[in-house]
């Protein structure tokens, strides 16, 4: 939920708060996959199906390893949702190690470094690609997320003019949330169905109207029922894909386990029609989504505290101040993205 408008309404989402400190956020590393276990551009060796005849879509783009930031744009400042960060140069997060690349993994994380005053910023990274698109299919596999006490990453899309051109949320939740949440946030009137059981997804509906105003802003969305679906769930499990289609007729998101990815997938020929029910869903039978939702780059970013993490630090089972959890770096040692890659396909 990335709130853009000055006038913020504190609308809080439902929270599945992990109380107390989270365990060693790196202890599941030797259950990540290797990147090459992950991604086989020429196709899967071990198989024998023939995913070209099964696909309609090919690869445009792919951001994988040394490369990967040279597609993307590095924004540099104070945060529009009022997070207690500084948002870093592609110049400066190099040099202070907010954005690397490690062993294939491209990593994205904040300053950890001194323990701050009160109301102190800490330095972050915000990176959103050059170009934009308006329909596609976009994978995403990322070997961990950030997560923490005051943390709040997301990974999303949006169009200029927010939120005239729309905002997906694709990966978003602030603290030790358990559950995932997707959101679509519009410029336009479109609502989803109030009973979900006229929904294609089994994501549980959290909020059906997606237009956000200044007097409600939280957007329509889902909640991910598995508790493998963000945060330290999330990196146990190894990471997973992330995956969305954006169309005339419709915009789905999966979320595939790491055991679970499809061999399409692996092979770089998805075929979203053989996939199981999306996690999030919404159709073009009540939205416009031609209007809603225009002119989408992806976006990286973790922000601290905030417009949602902030009002929602009450409720997040965590101690003290969000202000407080910002100053200790102890908190923030998860605070990090590690992506395998992402490619975008067009049909």
């Amino acid at each position: 939920m990335r709130l853009r408008t000055t006038t913020v309404v504190f609308c809080l989402l439902p929270i599945t708060a992990l109380a107390g400190k989270a365990r060693d956020p790196f202890a599941f590393r030797v259950r990540h996959a290797k990147r090459s276990d992950n991604l086989n551009i020429q196709g899967n060796s071990s198989s024998t199906v023939d995913y070209s005849t099964n696909s309609t879509y090919h690869v445009q783009v792919h951001y994988e390893g040394e490369s990967f930031f040279n597609d993307w744009n590095f924004e540099s400042g104070s945060d529009p949702t009022h997070g207690l960060v500084n948002y870093q140069s592609r110049g400066q997060a190099l040099a202070k190690k907010l954005a690397y690349v490690k062993d294939g993994v491209t990593v994205l994380t904040v300053d950890t470094g001194p323990t701050l005053p009160a109301n102190g910023k800490r330095d972050s990274v915000r990176i959103a690609t050059k170009q934009a698109w308006n329909a596609g299919l976009f994978i995403a596999d990322f070997a961990y997320m950030p997560y923490g006490c005051s943390v709040w990453p997301a990974y999303w899309s949006v169009g200029p003019n927010w939120p005239n051109s729309g905002e997906i949320d694709i990966l978003e939740g602030v603290h030790n949330q358990a559950h995932n949440q997707y959101t679509l946030h519009t410029g336009i009137p479109c609502d989803l169905p109030s009973d979900s059981k006229n929904i294609d997804a089994f994501g549980n509906l959290m909020w059906y109207k997606c237009q956000s105003q200044p007097t409600d802003n939280r957007g329509c969305g889902f909640s991910d029922p598995s508790d493998e679906s963000y945060g330290a769930g999330f990196n146990t499990a190894g990471g997973g894909v992330l995956a969305h289609e954006y169309n005339s007729d419709h915009i789905k998101i999966w979320r595939f386990p790491r055991d679970k990815i499809p061999d399409d997938i692996k092979a770089q020929k998805p075929n979203p029609s053989s996939w199981p029910q999306p996690v999030a869903a919404w159709s073009s039978q009540y939205c416009d989504i031609d209007k809603a939702v225009t002119q989408q780059s992806l976006v990286l970013d973790i922000t601290l505290c905030g417009d949602w993490a902030g009002p929602a630090f009450g409720q997040s089972g965590c101690p003290g101040t969000c202000q407080q959890a910002i100053a200790d770096p102890s908190n923030l040692v998860a605070a990090k993205w590690g992506i395998n890659y992402i490619t975008v396909f067009q049909s």
